[in-house]
């Protein structure tokens, strides 16, 4: 979900451009722009700052244009209504309803739209390689969008963002790239402004920025609404996104940032995963296939990788440090939406970097299972390396059947997580066809 939001609607101030309004903080000054053309004089201000913090140079000059509220909004229906914001937005909505992380009645296109409708105020397309601005923008705003912007806009130069955009068959290698596109405009951004900048070099300065953007979300009414997994998902890309690109700084020279992208959350996420002696060391995800069901089509099929993973374990355990610690060991994953005669099913399948890690993972996914649908407490004998639910019919849902099991998978361990219809129970798909490759 926050691939797909930031990728269809390049939706820089729109979720933070309140966060670093916050006057105190990060406050922007409030110089009118005047020169030839909308904002020149706020590109001859920001674009040699830019090249100098990131080591690299405009190829070609940047190009904004205006736009109004409603031509903007008109441009926000249109990425998201695409067949592929379409085909990401449906299978993503129907594997968090499956897990519980969203409502069964929530209409995530809607949500999305009324997000984004409620917060944008500039974008840079990559289509048409023109950053946008609304028209009648607060000044504070226009200078915060204006240098975020044209962060994306020298990027695309380097790294082409319709390229990231397109890997949506894996959603945890484009968020991760999404991250660092999205991080390295948030914390350039806030380097060169007069109040944040010398604040981040103060120890524990990037804590409380950070801290204090996430929290200027609650005024918001839209987003502080949304569920909790839409919340953070979308924040993702921002705020992790710019922690990872803080400690990439530390360690190298900016200008390799976009040379060296990470390919997953878990590396984005854990140092060890990224920053080892050579790229040949680091932790690169397996990939894992599912086959195909026994019955029933494929209406989608992806990976959540380590971040939403996380999401899911927080939801129902309650608990952020047991949801980083079984998320944490994750090496790959797969899922599928399966739609059924009986109804919709969801198939998981999780490699982990040890035995260790795998039973970890079993015993609190199963745990989250239990509690997503209320259930009392099971117990399993010590050692078991399989976990059954049968999920009784509740209103308008029918029974379930959500089954977990731990295997080895080419010397490697897998947990298999089906939660399905309970006239098909565990045989929608055969566990001996999930393959791993390295």
């Amino acid at each position: 979900m926050r691939a797909i939001l930031s990728a269809s609607i390049r939706r820089r101030a729109c979720l933070l451009g309140a966060s670093v309004s916050l006057t105190a903080l990060v406050a922007c000054g409030d110089k009118t722009p005047k020169g030839e053309g909308p904002y020149a004089e706020l590109v001859a201000e920001f674009v040699p700052k830019i090249e100098q913090e990131t080591g690299l140079p405009f190829k070609t000059p940047p190009k904004i244009e205006s736009r109004t509220r409603d031509e903007v909004a008109k441009f926000v229906r249109q990425q998201l209504e695409s067949e592929r914001a379409r085909t990401q937005l449906a299978g993503q909505e129907s594997a968090y309803k499956l897990l519980g992380m969203v409502p069964d009645t929530m209409n995530l296109l809607a949500l999305l739209q009324k997000l984004l409708e409620e917060q944008i105020v500039g974008y840079y397309d990559p289509a048409t390689k023109v950053l946008y601005v609304v028209d009648g923008a607060a000044p504070v705003m226009l200078r915060q969008t204006v240098s975020h912007e044209l962060v994306h806009a020298l990027q695309d130069q380097y790294v082409k963002i319709d390229s990231v955009q397109a890997q949506v068959d894996n959603a945890d290698r484009q968020s991760a790239a999404q991250s660092v596109l999205e991080g390295q405009a948030v914390f350039l951004q806030l380097r060169m402004d007069p109040n944040a900048g010398p604040m981040l070099k103060m120890p524990g300065g990037w804590d409380r920025i950070r801290d204090a953007m996430k929290d200027a979300q609650t005024g918001m009414p839209v987003f502080s609404a949304a569920p909790r997994a839409v919340r953070e998902g979308l924040l993702f890309p921002y705020l992790g996104g710019a922690d990872f690109v803080r400690r990439f700084i530390e360690k190298r020279p900016e200008k390799e940032l976009l040379l060296d992208l990470p390919i997953s959350t878990k590396q984005i996420l854990n140092d060890a995963a990224y920053f080892t002696d050579s790229t040949a060391t680091r932790d690169l995800p397996v990939t894992v296939t599912l086959p195909a069901p026994r019955t029933g089509t494929v209406l989608y099929s992806n990976s959540f990788g380590e971040f939403e993973t996380r999401l899911l374990l927080v939801q129902h355990l309650k608990d952020e440090a047991l949801a980083r610690r079984g998320a944490g060991g994750g090496d790959g994953d797969k899922y599928a939406v399966i739609r059924t005669s009986d109804g919709d099913a969801l198939v998981w399948a999780t490699a982990w970097d040890s035995a260790v890690d795998a039973a970890d993972f079993l015993d609190l996914v199963g745990d989250a299972a239990r509690r997503r649908y209320e259930m009392a407490r099971v117990e399993f004998p010590a050692g078991a390396t399989s976990r059954q639910y049968d999920v009784p019919a509740k209103g308008t849902r029918s029974a379930r059947t959500v089954r977990l099991t731990l295997q080895q998978v080419s010397g490697q361990p897998v947990v298999m997580y089906m939660d399905t219809p309970a006239k098909i129970g565990a045989t929608l798909i055969d566990p001996a066809g999930i393959t791993v490759v390295r």
